[in-house]
């Protein structure tokens, strides 16, 4: 495997500039020596920090080199491979949730079991055997399953292997329980009983079904008061600022009079109320930050639901979920609920999101026995 030599080179005019230089072989065998301007000595005033700045260069160039793609590694290479060059920072393809996510679940389950092993003896019924073992729900098990399949389609590309494994791997991702969902009657009572800043964060969450990352990430510059709209064009997680989860998620949601009346309340009482500023600018950090919404539910939300008589286990997801089902227990039309709660897909307001709550059980089954149980006209009758 090359390392590739890295060198300072001194110019007629301008700043030095670091060179990286390697060796390729033709197909006639013929050694061809190569070489690229990585940057200035103003960018990288050391020798290490240009190295860095071209890690993923030197794998692509390994990659391509006949002899080592074809050599055998283990999955701990393909990781470290796979994290410099889609994990990294200036890399854009996923978000900063998504790479953190896919991070985490290489170093916790995925590398400690499977470091050591070379991709060609890593089996498809093995893996599967493995998943079925390990101590997690099985929507856990379904993202390991994903993250392991996303790592040897990276491996394909670059063409380090030659094969996907894990297309094959059978693993279910149903839930063992439904989710949480808060009834109308509870919501208004915790909505009730809460300050200012918490009361319009469940009003907003339980009327609009933001998730966390997108109620945090709101500025007051995404209202719009007077057509009682609000944009949604951003997501903030771990106090990193980056785009929605899908394009269909920065589509505009209606605002009830209820909450923007909410929302004028809580911001009179507001330093930051510019139209950059976060709507839930965090005073501790002089409104550069907003706040960390799980604080927020730990602190306060949760401790007075329980205070409340209110024994169900909840998060902000929740409010989410509490709103799709809601929302088809008034009869809304399946497309307004997927545009309502920003879905890509029908399917994901359908089967994971909504629920049947029992009132709505009762009335369509009554529904279905009065038409079977209702009397007849005689001319009805005789037809059959």
């Amino acid at each position: 495997m090359q390392r590739c030599s890295l060198i300072k080179k001194n110019r007629k005019r301008g700043s030095d500039v670091w060179l990286l230089r390697w060796s390729d072989k033709s197909i006639s065998g013929k050694r061809i020596y190569r070489k690229r301007v990585i940057g200035t000595v103003d960018e990288y005033s050391d020798a290490q920090s240009a190295r860095q700045a071209v890690s993923s260069l030197i794998e692509r160039i390994n990659a391509d080199n006949p002899r080592i793609g074809l050599r055998s590694i283990t999955l701990s290479t393909l990781c470290n491979h796979f994290e410099r060059c889609e994990l990294a920072q200036s890399n854009t393809w996923r978000s900063y949730s998504t790479k953190k996510c896919y991070a985490g679940y290489l170093k916790r389950w995925v590398v400690p079991q499977w470091g050591k092993y070379e991709l060609r003896e890593i089996k498809t019924i093995e893996v599967e055997s493995w998943l079925r073992r390990l101590p997690l729900a099985k929507s856990s098990c379904a993202k390991i399953r994903g993250v392991m399949s996303v790592l040897f389609n990276h491996a394909c590309r670059y063409e380090l292997f030659d094969h996907n494994p894990i297309h094959l791997v059978r693993q279910g991702a149903k839930r063992k329980g439904t989710p949480c969902v808060l009834a109308p009657s509870e919501i208004k009572l915790l909505a009730d009983s809460l300050a200012d800043r918490e009361r319009t964060l469940v009003l907003l969450a339980a009327s609009t079904g933001l998730r966390q990352s997108e109620l945090f990430g709101l500025k007051w510059g995404d209202i719009n008061f007077t057509e009682g709209t609000m944009n949604v064009t951003r997501s903030i997680v771990c106090g990193i600022v980056g785009p929605c989860k899908t394009e269909s998620s920065q589509k505009p949601v209606p605002i009830h009079p209820l909450i923007i009346e909410a929302l004028v309340k809580w911001k009179e009482h507001q330093h930051y109320r510019k139209p950059d500023d976060w709507i839930f600018a965090s005073g501790r950090r002089s409104g550069r930050k907003p706040y960390w919404g799980q604080a927020i539910l730990r602190k306060y939300i949760l401790p007075k639901a329980q205070a409340l008589g209110i024994e169900k286990r909840f998060g902000w997801h929740t409010f989410r979920h509490t709103y799709s089902t809601l929302l088809r227990s008034v009869g809304t039309e399946f497309k307004v609920m997927q545009e309502l709660l920003r879905h890509s897909s029908l399917r994901s307001t359908l089967d994971v999101y909504t629920q049947a709550i029992t009132p709505a059980k009762h009335a369509a089954q009554a529904a279905v026995m009065a038409l079977v149980f209702s009397p007849q006209p005689e001319s009805e009758t005789r037809a059959f």
